[in-house]
């Protein structure tokens, strides 16, 4: 079928449902950021494949709403869809909420599939529609048009060791349970894949970019169940998570679970990432408590072991970095190099590493007018050869035994304008005010989105996406709590926490810059007025000066940057050739 009469199947269904609105989420029953095949239903109706939007169908529109950062390529993904793109004036805000209370009518009905929104969301839409006396109902129309719908994924999962992770399992569910009693619950249901997989120290491989495998888990006052299928997992790991006090059972089981709780049970969820289906199945006389989970907490503030390994996966990360950039600088001009061959020759160098397990996110490869869309994603038909004049933005990253590397470099392709220049050296400046800031304990990260910005603020410019976000320890690349944006989230920095810095310039049409390191957050001093912070850079990839514009950098900052790049050529020499020594000495040459 075509879009447009996928669309038409859809609208029937409704009518013959007396279903006068239906939403499609992007989503899973888990509230992954990346999604199984099985579940990718917006590229499936719309041709849509942004990681972030939501359709909404009525007999008179569709339309797709979503952020900024997709606006170029959702208009022409959508194009002859029959869906309209909405465009967000606030990114991930159900706006939709309030256009469907001003256009339908009281006694209506919005269907949606309880199983793939949050219990956040569900909550939101039935409040608000209720006002209007608009019904909400469970309905999943998707997938009675889905014919050829892939099943769910089956690929093995596997432990990682304490010794590797840094803490056992029990002693995970321990500091958990401790968490809960603070709470005043008894009871805990996570279905969260990276929250899972950190508390069992469990990595698979069911979710591009991300190892998790599928699963949800349920902690009783004297049980912790784990819910997968058994044969993802090997004999030996299996007894090694009973002999921690998990017992196994299948993964469709965990709605049955819920359902058989005990009436009186008070029970933890976090309703952000927590599906409203599964909450539905909880006994009405129990009491719920809402918050973030507490292994969310937990795996933010990653212990010692866990921050050597990931000083390990930096190593490596930089090493196919250096070799990227050198290759690229070598062969062009020589050879026809595009978007898309970039990426894949990158992808070969970190896979070069016996360490490496893939990717963390797709590589953005984006040459001047494509580097302005900050989430591209490189196809057949926009893949363009690098060569000419201008700026070749690549943001990527790589998973590794044990660590999660993502990192965004641009470097000057022949020659740049003054603005490019300009846009570059400003980029930078927020980067190193991010960098070398230090901040009270307590400081939150809408604070540090501040000075990252001011110096483009200075200048008139700003950027639609947030300056940073969390990172797991091989694990998923975008984690929290903590973040670094504008949204008020009342989440404290604390030592342990790695997090992205990444400001960026976007000149649609033209050019896009963004420079992304990953810093470690840890105590810097005690004074009078209490304990302070800073940050350290785990990164290790050299930061291109040939386009600076050197008049715009202060005389602190121009000295962050030359230690920094110092710091990089030191750390990587030992594992490079005679070659690439030299090639790196020259690009970390101190101005």
């Amino acid at each position: 079928m075509t879009y447009i009469e996928k669309l038409q199947a859809l609208r029937t269904l409704m009518a013959g449902h007396n279903i006068d609105a239906y939403i499609i989420t992007a989503a899973d029953p888990h509230i992954s950021e990346y999604l199984p095949a099985h579940y990718k239903a917006i590229p499936f109706v719309s041709g849509f494949t942004g990681s972030a939007g939501t359709l909404v169908i009525t007999q008179e529109f569709a339309g797709l709403w979503t952020d900024s950062r997709y606006f170029t390529q959702a208009e022409a993904q959508l194009s002859g869809s029959g869906y309209e793109l909405v465009k967000l004036k606030i990114p991930h805000t159900p706006e939709y909420i309030d256009w469907l209370s001003g256009v339908l009518p009281k006694g209506a009905t919005v269907g949606f599939n309880y199983q793939l929104i949050t219990v956040t969301l569900a909550t939101a839409l039935k409040n608000s529609l209720q006002q209007q006396q608009i019904a909400i109902t469970n309905v999943d129309f998707v997938s009675e048009i889905w014919t050829d719908r892939v099943g769910l994924p089956a690929e093995k999962a596997y432990l990682i060791d304490a010794e590797a992770a840094g803490l056992s399992i029990s002693a995970k569910i321990t500091q958990v349970r401790t968490n809960l009693i603070a709470y005043g619950a008894g009871y805990h249901f996570i279905s969260a894949l990276d929250d899972i997989a950190w508390l069992f120290n469990l990595r698979g491989s069911d979710v591009d970019y991300n190892p998790v495998a599928l699963s949800f888990a349920l902690i009783t006052p004297n049980e912790t169940k784990l819910f997968i299928n058994e044969e993802k997992l090997s004999k030996n790991d299996i007894e090694t998570l009973n002999q921690q006090g998990v017992d196994l059972y299948p993964y469709h089981e965990a709605g049955n679970a819920l359902e058989t709780l005990p009436e009186e049970a008070t029970v933890f969820i976090d309703p952000k990432r927590t599906c409203f289906g599964l909450c539905q199945l909880l006994p009405q006389t129990a009491k719920i408590i809402s918050g973030i989970n507490p292994v969310t907490h937990l795996k933010s503030l990653k212990n010692g072991t866990e921050i050597k390994h990931i000083r390990k996966a930096m190593l490596h990360d930089g090493v196919a970095l250096t070799r990227f950039f050198k290759w690229l600088e070598d062969r062009l001009g020589k050879e026809k190099i595009t978007e898309w061959s970039a990426a894949q020759k990158l992808d070969a160098f970190r896979a070069e590493n016996a360490s490496f397990v893939g990717l963390s996110f797709n590589t953005i490869s984006g040459y001047n007018a494509n580097g302005a869309l900050p989430h591209y994603t490189v196809t057949p038909e926009s893949d363009q050869e690098i060569n000419g004049d201008g700026l070749f933005l690549v943001d990527s990253g790589g998973q590794y035994l044990y660590g999660t590397t993502d990192i965004t470099r641009v470097i000057p392709i022949g020659n740049c304008t003054v603005r490019q220049a300009d846009d570059y050296t400003l980029v930078l400046k927020g980067l190193i005010e991010g960098s070398k800031l230090i901040f009270p304990a307590g400081t939150n990260g809408y604070q540090i989105d501040a000075v990252c910005r001011k110096p483009l603020w200075e200048y008139g410019i700003n950027f639609g996406h947030g300056t940073g976000h969390g990172i797991g320890f091989f694990l998923n690349v975008h984690e929290g709590p903590q973040t670094i944006s504008p949204a008020n989230v009342d989440i404290a920095f604390k030592p342990g926490m790695v997090t992205s810095i990444e400001p960026g310039i976007y000149r649609p049409a033209k050019h896009g810059v963004r420079i992304e390191n990953l810093v470690l957050c840890i105590s810097h001093n005690h004074t009078e007025f209490g304990d302070f912070l800073a940050f350290e850079t785990l990164t290790l990839c050299y930061i291109d000066t040939s386009v600076i514009n050197k008049s715009l950098l202060e005389s602190h900052q121009l000295a962050w940057l030359n230690h920094y790049n110092q710091t990089v050529f030191n750390q990587l020499q030992p594992l490079l050739s005679v070659e690439e020594v030299a090639w790196l000495k020259e690009k970390c040459k101190a101005i």
